[in-house]
């Protein structure tokens, strides 16, 4: 009888996320085999712009930031692991990003911005509209204030995932495509030892859930990670006399340059289900905020458009770290932040499996917050 191939870990999702805890844990000499539903790296991680940014586009992003910035710190280190290991260029561009503002409460949005980006200690310098122009020279002569966000940076999401996964493989992560996950595989007392896919049991030491948006649908994870598919629409500009050096910003959109005159500009978030389609009414308001950031793109040819699904939650933050059934982790519900967020969730979750410890507190973060509140409610049906 052939014996039954065990695991130490087994990772369900195969893009940035999953790819990225992979190669991680592989380093640290664990076996490990990475499950999709489909091929690898084609939802969320494959759609996204590449901007990573610590910065909090939304109140609820604010708790966010710490881990953030931390990403971002170790973020340069995490690129030359993978292009080294994977030997494929990330498209890493280290080069700041510009924030722009047109309205008439121009002044008072970026007062509000710098008091709020110094007190969460984010390096934020006004910029002159003189200067913003020497940075950028296509900037629109329009903007009432910029600021320069120096820590800023952007890289190609698509090399960067190809690079992480082929950096996986290269370190001896196992991958296996085509195939669902539908429920967690538990022993007598409650300890996850495994999964359950396309019937099949296959066992493991720990279990990390990193299906995006999917990874509430799998039977059993509900519970620690609510998760929901976003819609953002997207459309990629190639430009014979525009070609950025860093991502440019507004609170309507974002360009984040490719080089060689090749730029990617969006975004919408539609909450309307599993629905892959782009439309006229979103397209169209993406190359409005493009076109009033950098007015020469008006003559840009359209060369892609697209749409992906992101993992949002309740709260809009992820869910990050163990959970009360042994063995069982969460690394799902990155929403906006997935690339940004890519090396710090793949320290974290390798730190805890290997040694039960973290180097940065993710409590704000954790799938228990989920739990509790999901336990609440039901308690509440019953009285």
């Amino acid at each position: 009888m052939t014996k039954m191939k065990t695991y130490d870990v087994i990772i369900v999702g195969a893009g940035i996320i999953g790819g990225a805890i992979a190669f991680e844990l592989a380093q640290r000499k664990l076996r490990v085999l990475v499950i999709d539903r489909q091929s690898p790296g084609q939802e969320a991680s494959w759609a996204a712009a590449g901007m990573l940014s610590p910065a909090p586009d939304s109140a609820d992003a604010i708790p966010l930031v710490p881990l953030a910035r931390a990403s971002l710190n170790i973020y340069s280190e995490f690129v030359g692991a993978v292009e080294s290991a994977s030997e494929m260029s990330a498209g890493f561009r280290p080069y700041g990003a510009i924030e722009t503002f047109f309205d008439v409460c121009a002044g008072k949005k970026l007062s509000a911005m710098i008091a709020q980006h110094e007190k969460l200690g984010l390096d934020t310098e006004l910029l002159h509209i003189e200067d913003a122009v020497v940075l950028e020279p296509h900037i629109s002569r329009e903007i009432r204030a910029a600021v320069l966000l120096r820590q800023e940076a952007a890289v190609d999401n698509r090399a960067f995932t190809r690079a992480i996964l082929r950096a996986a493989e290269s370190v001896g992560v196992e991958f296996r495509t085509d195939s669902s996950v539908e429920k967690l595989l538990l022993n007598e007392t409650g300890k996850c030892v495994g999964v359950i896919a396309s019937g099949e049991k296959i066992p493991a030491k720990h279990v990390v859930i990193a299906a995006g948006f999917a990874s509430g649908a799998i039977e059993g994870v509900a519970h620690y990670a609510p998760t929901i598919p976003m819609r953002g629409q997207m459309v990629a500009l190639q430009s014979d006399t525009v070609d950025l050096n860093r991502v440019v910003r507004s609170e309507r959109g974002y360009i984040v340059p490719r080089g060689h005159g090749r730029c990617v500009t969006g975004s919408t978030i539609e909450n309307v289900g599993v629905e892959k389609r782009v439309t006229p009414e979103g397209i169209s308001k993406i190359l409005t905020a493009a076109v009033e950031m950098i007015p020469a793109l008006r003559d840009a040819a359209i060369v892609e458009t697209w749409c992906g699904l992101r993992p949002d939650t309740p709260d809009h933050l992820p869910s990050l770290g163990p959970t009360d059934i042994e063995g069982l982790l969460i690394a799902a519900g990155h929403f906006r932040n997935g690339i940004l967020l890519a090396p710090i969730t793949a320290k974290l979750i390798a730190e805890w499996i290997t040694s039960g410890n973290t180097s940065a507190n993710w409590d704000v973060l954790s799938p228990m917050r989920f739990a509790k509140l999901s336990a609440h409610a039901a308690s509440e049906r019953r009285t």
